[in-house]
């Protein structure tokens, strides 16, 4: 298997996402010491998931993360652009509906949902701010936009450890559970390379979403940015 790069070329990034999609959830289970788990369900309580909603769960892969905001009367679309995870996750959660989407060019209606979501895959998208303007586009006005993604550690102490991490422990970690450890030499790669929480934040931001927010979990080795669609505008001009 060939990972792909820092380039993120869709093409590349779909198919190294195909590969892993039968294992994924589970590695990411160990490689992240069950975290995960809890980390999905403060992105719950930040989407806030009412009867009555709609709600877009962007780069779903298999649906577990789409899955935690199940609830009675709630509309679930899981979006992804890996065929591989869309079909792993049609079996795992057949009340989900599954739906194959590029996060840059959305194929779903100007102020559709009341929340849209990614978890974990917004640092894969190959343009970040295109990718933005459509979640953006999609949301209703009030609506809500929640970003969890790995960010910049802020314990000082705890830092250099947590690199060490990266470069050392998960390359071994990976090798031993998964099939396919380029996937997850490639995700070190890309987690080093993202911006930090401030600087996210601005990108949010100026996407169109006020009120934008972000609270670090474990230590800042993930945050959740969150933010709302002002009620006063309109995205019809969005492309």
């Amino acid at each position: 298997m060939s990972k792909a790069d820092l380039t993120k070329q869709p093409a590349q990034v779909a198919a190294m996402f195909d590969q892993v999609a039968a294992t994924y959830d589970i590695t990411n289970d160990l490689l992240s010491f069950g975290q995960s788990r809890l980390w999905r369900g403060i992105v719950r309580k930040a989407v806030e998931p009412r009867a009555g909603q709609s709600i877009l769960d962007l780069a779903a892969g298999t649906g577990s993360s789409t899955a935690a905001f199940a609830g009675e009367g709630i509309r679930l679309v899981a979006g992804d652009f890996s065929e591989g995870m869309l079909a792993e996750g049609r079996k795992r959660h057949p009340e989900i509906e599954f739906v194959f989407a590029d996060a840059t060019k959305l194929p779903f209606g100007n102020e559709e949902f009341d929340a849209t979501t990614i978890s974990f895959g917004l640092r894969n998208v190959v343009d970040v701010e295109a990718a933005l303007a459509q979640m953006y586009r999609v949301t209703k006005p009030g609506g809500r936009i929640v970003v969890c993604e790995f960010s910049k550690v802020t314990n000082p102490i705890f830092k250099p450890f947590y690199g060490f991490y990266l470069k050392r422990i998960l390359p071994l970690f990976s090798s031993l559970a998964s099939k396919t450890p380029e996937a997850y030499a490639y995700l070190a790669e890309s987690i080093e390379a993202w911006p930090g929480q401030q600087q996210l934040a601005a990108k949010i931001a100026a996407a169109g979403f006020e009120k934008v927010t972000y609270k670090n979990l474990s230590l800042g080795i993930v945050a959740i940015h969150k933010g709302f669609k002002p009620l006063a505008k309109s995205s019809n001009g969005a492309n």
